[in-house]
């Protein structure tokens, strides 16, 4: 690949991630609507009539349209003269002229997107529209609502509930909602469900995509939206008011479909239109990924009449599952009434009674052949209910509408028994496409799906990818395993890949670029191919920028391996340090332990999630982090790092609080762990970490600048144990400084060692468990220490020498003898500079100079001392950060300058003045040695923090003082020449009248001619003022003093007011903090005067040449102390890591204890919990009467039976001879349309088996395009009268499909044994009568220990799924005829002989779809199982190969219900699995 195509696919990178946020801000509004009009007038037409015929009004064509409105050529046409106007014929198509915006006007300004499309217009070119030209991200959902188109009343419960369920699963899952787009009905309802959204969302982000398909020759007022160029906008006027028959676009829905069929008031014209179009949507890849799952699709049903039903119908046969409401009127409700019951309690009186209370007035025109049909058709749609969900606001199952249509789906694909355990992975998909967890938790993770981790990885790359946390914790909640889901790298880094845009991915693109330009192919910069995006994101890459916002103290997280090169891309990182050659061999020689064996998933995930600044999903992937505490400040590192380096000002604010909120958790881990264990918890702190670049986090902490984790008093009395050494903490200082003057009182214990401390402790402890074992009788101490492992080293007591180095090698022991030599250096200096500075330096200067001396040698060993691995850029960086050491450097650069001044002697003077001002820099350096005082420390920060506000404060000063210094000095004196006097003038002079030394010389009472010079001429007095005639101050003395007025005004009062009031601010802001702050700093001093060599200046050269010679001259290593940095063992490691995990998992939980019992919280809870009462008081008060009416019936109904349960024995009391004593009272028998009432009906709880053929009752009769007639379940068997049947004919052989009333003698003759199938003939059978079948199941078992039964199995193209090898076959042979062509004559000849040693699993009447009421199908199903090492198998498996690739593909295939089989071969196979004793 050349260097231009590689840098083209990287920057494509960028673009096509970069794309993905901001496409829809590429190109200007007026050069997009161009290019949307030229694509519309191109891809777009509509409809108007060719053929001008009168209809029945005057001047109006059959079409509708009045003759003006049609052209010239369609008046008087000559291609259609004496021809009958027909819609199919005399409708063309013309490029659309209408479409662009539209505007509703109004509240709130609505505007849309329309267009007006022609009926035959192809449904890819009107989704190419939606989401191309139109922008509309591609749906996860397509929610297709249907019903009334006439306005109907909702219950307000029922009314808010759909309202906020469809918004609700509309925003959630990102779905398009399809109605029919008019100000009417249904659509009303969904319109004003998206206002009442739209009214209550603050943000534009959450917009809900509602499309509109409606009729256009059916709208009123749509002339303002035809123009030949588009209208952007077309303002739109709702006039509900003279609509007429005609219907007003809904001012809510975002995009409209106006479909055209050249006609005028035709209702229903889109109907066809907008069944294509959401077929097509359902067969596109959900989320643009080739995993096969489809965008599924659902319909919502309110209200709706005999059309609704027919939706509801064909869209169940096409395997869209339904969500019907009940409460919402007419046909719903008849569906909701009946849903529950069985097929059989369905009657075609029940549909009649229901028909006359849901519709009223209405149900008087509907005919008997109508209801019978409509019967049939509820048949169909409740023997389907895993496609029919009915909600109900009396059931909790629910919940709300959203949950319903979601469950709705899920039922759907779960119950499709053709699909298998695939029915659960897309169940999944469809749930992490929502991002609803909620429905996951309820529908998919049940006890009934068994899921493994690698059954649930694809769900959770897409959910991180997706940035859904909820579903990220379920799928962590139920199984997944981290360490699996990246046991392949790739896996990583193709999440990398997918990164959103944001500043690490700009990052990593520019090392890419920045990679390929320097050809760094040699460096082994693995490249890998995403999706065809060429040159993509490796590991490499992510390890150097992760290093680069880390720190170069850190390893590579990602190290590429051994035979690469490996160069940091910044200029920070690609310093080397001398400790960093030292560890050049270590890395290389760790680098396999930085493996598998320390691989932390968690770590992983952490990171990328951090490095997006995603909250949520970087939280959980925290609380999955073994080294959790390392995490969290690296975390905090990483994030203040970015917020500096990234440019966007909101980003970084949020950067800079999460960082702030992983500083929190560290804190909260550690205080966990030093509450239970110190020793442990100090560990923690100084262990070098293998995850994080085996850096520390002391180490991190302090270069995230965490103060708050570092001022915590467990790694304050880490470092106070450091600065003690081996010194005991608690020893007071008296005693100290003591034993420093007086050693030997070291050894009378006088002075405690940590080491003696401990020892006595181990004593202490092992007599209490002495004793106790005395007093209990039992063995604690024994059975206490056997799980412990054995102590690596006892502990002894320090001997002579080691207590005289452990004292003298303590850096409090140091930092004294440092303060002890730095005083004695100020006096020398001191003494030399007053009393013994010579021309010739005495010994006593040159004493001064050989301890500058030491004191230079020390601060380039601290300068080049580098034991974190910093590098020496980086190491000089933070050198000069300090002000202490920019002290230093300044002192000793004037103290040498001084010292060349100094030997020459006509430079001997101003030599001297430049050490004397170098003492006052010495001096000043005398206060870093408080820092280490808790009293002084903080008070040096606050002195710190003043002197920056007085260095504003001046210059603020600054300009009031030139300002009036310049002013006077220009009124009082003429031409004055003198720089020293000027200065004086204008600026010395205002400075010290701020400090109260008021001038004399603006004043002429106090004027004295005798302190000034009249031209200046005497070089100690200033030039006089400007004089008049009679020798008086000529300048006008009431200006000079007013200005001295409002000088001192500003200057005394206001000014130095506010540096008061600065200064106190800056008090009481640092002074809360000062603490924190002196903690954070006091590392820098306990680290530096721990490396620091023992003897103090002057002696500590001695150390230096001790120094220089070991690891210069003769080149020994560095020997690192494991104070700041402890490698640990791996089996310690180990055991703290677990340890931390379990103070971290005490920790959340007590933090989740505090979240849930805080006010808010509360509060929270208490609302819902009302909220919630509430609705269900609601639903009661709207259901109560319904429940009422229930009990009544029931009780009508008991009443009933009882009445004639009495009838029966006062008659067969009667038969036996008994006449009654008294006349019997009156029984009033129970209507029969009461007893059989919905409610009553509704309560039977029993599973209906349907009785009769199904399939060959379906209403489309295959191959052909005749409809059945109706024939519902009661009327199927031929002994139920059914005067109405009047079935068409069909034969195949005919011409063409007629109807036929008579029936010949011949078709008497053949009566189909199931009973009645809606269409008399033939069909497409050949014979009448039976017509026989064989389906041959060939069976083997998969391997030798009889685990797996195997079939032959063929692939239905048609159907999409496996199909057993079989067909029709005459009375007389044994086998289908066309396995022939499948198996080869040899072959078909050897099965044909093995017919006979079958097992005959099933033969009978076979419901199948193409049976008629004269001609049906009767099937024998055989099974011949086969021997795996026969000959015969040896032939089949033969065909079996050779069969890849060809038309017919044969394949052995798993007898299971998880294998994709016809659905009426599955009963086929289950006989077969049962007859060899196998599960199915």
């Amino acid at each position: 690949m050349g260097e231009a195509e590689v840098e083209s696919n990287l920057v494509q990178i960028l673009a096509l991630s970069a794309a993905t946020a901001s496409k829809h801000l590429s190109l200007s509004p007026s050069f997009q609507r161009c290019t949307l009009a030229s694509w519309i007038k191109e891809k777009i037409r509509k409809k108007e009539c060719c053929f001008y015929e009168k209809g029945v009004r005057e001047g109006i064509c059959k079409c509708g349209y009045p003759k003006t409105h049609h052209v010239d050529e369609a008046i008087k046409p000559v291609d259609f003269m004496g021809e009958s106007w027909d819609r199919h014929r005399h409708v063309c198509e013309v490029p659309t002229d209408a479409f662009g915006e539209i505007s509703f006007g109004g509240l709130g300004q609505k505007t849309g997107k329309y267009v007006r499309v022609s009926t035959d217009t192809r449904p890819e070119v009107l989704y190419q529209l939606l989401t191309e030209q139109w922008k509309l991200d591609p749906p996860n959902l397509l929610i297709s609502v249907t019903g009334g188109a006439k306005n109907f009343y909702l219950k307000s419960h029922l009314k808010s509930m759909f309202h906020r369920g469809l918004i609700k699963v509309a925003q959630t899952t990102g779905a398009w909602i399809i109605t029919g787009g008019t100000h009417t009905g249904v659509m009303k309802h969904v319109g004003r469900a998206v206002r009442d959204h739209a009214l209550s969302s603050c943000s534009m982000d959450g917009q809900i995509v509602t499309i509109g398909v409606a009729t256009w020759g059916t709208l009123h007022n749509r002339h303002a939206l035809v123009h030949p160029e588009g209208c952007f906008p077309a303002h739109y006027s709702m006039d509900l008011q003279g609509q007429g028959r005609l219907s007003c676009l809904d001012n809510n829905h975002s995009h409209f479909l106006l479909v055209d069929d050249g006609t005028h008031g035709r209702y229903g014209v889109e109907i066809e239109l907008r069944s294509r179009l959401e077929k097509l949507i359902s067969q596109q890849p959900l989320g643009n990924k080739e995993s096969g799952v489809t965008i599924p699709v659902v319909c919502v049903v309110l209200d709706g009449g005999p059309g609704t039903l027919n939706t509801i119908f064909n869209a169940m046969l096409n395997g869209t599952p339904c969500v019907i409401l009940e409460g919402s009127g007419r046909i719903a409700d008849v569906i909701a009434q009946v849903a529950g019951l069985p097929v059989t309690r369905v009657t075609i009186a029940l549909i009649h009674q229901l028909m006359k209370r849901f519709f009223g007035h209405e149900y008087e025109s509907f005919s008997d052949l109508k209801i019978i049909e409509w019967t049939k058709k509820i048949q169909d749609i409740i023997r389907m209910p895993h496609l029919l969900t009915v909600f109900r606001i009396s059931e909790d199952k629910h919940g709300d509408v959203d949950v319903a249509i979601l469950q709705a789906l899920l039922k759907a694909s779960k119950n499709s028994e053709s699909l298998g355990r695939e029915s659960w992975e897309t169940q999944l998909e469809l749930a992490v496409a929502w991002n609803r967890a909620d429905i996951a938790e309820t529908e998919i993770f049940t006890e009934e799906s068994q899921w493994k981790s690698s059954d649930l990885q694809e769900a959770m790359f897409s959910a991180l990818v997706g940035h859904k946390p909820q579903f990220v914790r379920l799928l962590l909640e139920n199984g997944v395993s981290l360490q699996q889901f990246l046991q392949e790298e790739n896996t990583l880094c193709e999440l990398y890949n997918q990164l959103p845009s944001c500043f690490v991915l700009r990052k990593l693109v520019k090392r890419v670029q920045c990679g390929c330009r320097g050809r760094r192919q040699v460096l082994g910069v693995r490249a890998q191919t995403v999706s065809g995006r060429g040159t993509s994101i490796s590991m490499t890459h992510v390890s150097d920028e992760v290093r680069h916002l880390l720190g170069s103290f850190t390893q590579p997280l990602y190290p590429p391996p051994a035979k690469r090169y490996h160069i940091n891309m910044s200029l920070e990182d690609t310093s080397v340090s001398l400790s960093d050659k030292g560890q050049a061999s270590s890395q290389a020689a760790g680098r396999e332990q930085i493996g598998e064996t320390l691989r932390d998933p968690g770590r992983d995930i952490f990171l990328w999630a951090v490095l997006q600044n995603k909250r949520e999903l970087a939280e959980i992937a925290w609380e999955q982090c073994r080294d959790c505490m390392s995490a969290a400040l690296a975390a905090s590192k990483i994030l203040k790092k970015m917020a500096q380096e990234g440019s966007d000002a909101d980003e970084a604010e949020e950067m800079k609080e999460l960082a702030k909120h992983y500083e929190g958790h560290a804190i909260g881990v550690f205080s966990e762990c030093y509450s239970c264990d110190e020793e442990r918890a100090q560990k923690l702190l100084v262990r070098a970490s293998p995850s994080w670049g085996r850096t520390t986090c002391l180490r991190l902490a302090l270069e995230a600048d965490d103060k708050s984790f570092v001022a915590q008093s467990g790694v304050q009395a880490l470092l106070t144990q450091i600065w003690c050494g081996e010194l005991a903490v608690d020893s007071p200082v008296w005693r100290v400084l003591t034993c420093m003057l007086f050693f030997p009182l070291i050894y009378t214990g006088f002075l405690a060692f940590r080491r003696d401390e401990v020892i006595q402790r181990e004593v202490e402890k092992n007599e209490e468990m002495i004793t106790m074992e005395t007093v209990t009788g039992s063995s604690v101490r024994r059975k206490s220490y056997v799980p412990d492992p054995p102590s690596p080293r006892v502990l002894k007591p320090l001997g002579c020498w080691s207590r005289l180095v452990s004292l003298y090698d303590s850096p409090q022991v140091k930092f004294y003898w440092n303060i002890v030599s730095y005083f004695a250096f100020l006096f020398l200096f001191a003494v030399v500079l007053m009393i013994d500075f010579q021309t010739t330096p005495s010994g006593g200067e040159v004493l001064l100079y050989i301890w500058l001396l030491s004191l230079v040698f020390e601060e380039v060993r601290q300068l080049f001392y580098d034991p974190d691995g910093f590098g020496f850029r980086k190491k000089a960086r933070m050198y000069i950060n300090d002000l202490w050491n920019i002290l230093d450097v300044l002192s000793i650069l004037l103290f040498l300058i001084g010292l060349a001044f100094r030997l020459k002697t006509e430079l001997f003077y101003p030599g001297k003045v430049l050490l004397c001002i170098d003492f006052i820099v010495f001096c000043l350096r005398l206060m870093a040695i408080f820092t280490i005082s808790r009293t002084l420390g903080p008070k040096i920060i606050i002195v710190r923090r003043m002197m920056m506000d007085m260095f504003f404060f001046m210059f603020l000063l600054s300009i009031w003082v030139v300002a009036y210094g310049v002013a006077k000095q220009g009124i009082l004196i003429h031409n004055e020449n003198r720089l020293d006097w000027i200065v004086r003038g204008a600026v010395y002079e205002p400075y010290l009248i701020i400090f109260g030394n008021v001038p004399t010389n603006i004043d002429n009472a106090e004027f004295d001619m005798n302190s000034c010079s009249m031209n200046g001429t005497d070089p100690l007095k200033p030039k006089c003022p400007v004089l008049n005639e009679n020798q008086m101050p000529a300048f006008p003395e009431w200006l000079t003093i007013i200005m001295l007025c409002v000088y001192l005004l500003f200057a005394n009062i206001l000014l130095l007011n506010l540096l008061i009031a600065i200064f106190n601010f800056t008090f009481q802001e640092v002074q809360d903090n000062t603490d924190r702050i002196w903690k954070f700093q006091r590392y820098e001093l306990i680290k530096e005067y721990h490396s620091r060599p023992a003897a103090p200046p002057p002696f500590i050269i001695l150390s230096h040449l001790y120094l220089f010679m070991k690891h210069v001259v003769l080149r020994r290593p560095l020997t690192k102390s494991n104070e700041f940095k402890d490698k640990l063992p791996q089996t310690e490691e180990e055991e703290l890591l677990s340890w931390e995990a379990l103070m971290k998992d005490n920790y959340l939980l007590s933090t989740r204890q505090e979240q849930s019992q805080s006010t808010e919280r509360r509060i929270l809870d208490t609302a819902q919990k009302v909220s919630t009462i509430t609705e269900r008081l609601e639903r009661e008060e709207e259901t109560g009467s319904a429940a009422v009416a229930k009990r009544l019936a029931r009780l009508e109904e008991q009443v009933a039976q009882s009445a004639k349960a009495l009838q029966w024995i006062m008659d067969s009391l009667k038969s036996q001879g008994h006449p009654a004593k008294e006349a019997p009272p009156l029984l009033t028998s129970v209507p029969a349309s009461d007893s059989d009432s919905p409610e009553i009906l509704g309560n039977v709880s029993e599973k209906d088996k349907a009785r009769f053929h199904v399939n060959a009752r379906e209403f489309h009769y295959p191959d052909s395009k005749l409809t059945r007639f109706a024939v519902p379940e009661e009327k199927v068997p031929w002994e139920v009268s059914f005067t109405s049947y009047m079935p068409p004919f069909y034969s195949s052989e005919e011409s063409g499909d007629r109807v036929d009333g008579s029936e010949s003698e011949t078709l008497d003759n053949y009566r189909n044994p199931g009973g009645r199938t809606g269409i008399r003939g033939r069909g497409v059978l050949s014979n009448l009568g039976p017509n026989l079948n064989i389906d041959l199941v060939l069976t083997r078992w998969r391997d030798s220990e009889r685990s797996v039964l195997e079939f032959l199995a063929l692939w239905d193209e048609s159907q999409a799924a496996w199909a057993l090898p079989g067909g029709p076959v005459q009375s007389d042979e044994l086998l289908p005829v066309a396995l022939k062509r499948i198996m080869g004559n040899q072959l078909y000849g050897k099965i044909n002989a093995k017919v006979v040693e079958g097992t005959k699993v099933f033969e009978g009447y076979v419901d199948d779809c193409r049976n008629t009421d004269n001609a049906w199908v009767e099937t024998t199903v055989l099974n011949i199982h086969l021997d795996k090492t026969g000959h015969l198998m040896v032939d089949i498996n033969l065909v079996v190969a050779s069969s890849h690739g060809s038309a017919e593909v044969v394949q052995w295939q798993e007898v299971s219900g998880r294998t994709r089989l016809c659905s009426n071969q599955r009963d086929t196979v289950r006989r077969v699995a049962e007859l060899h004793n196998r599960k199915f």
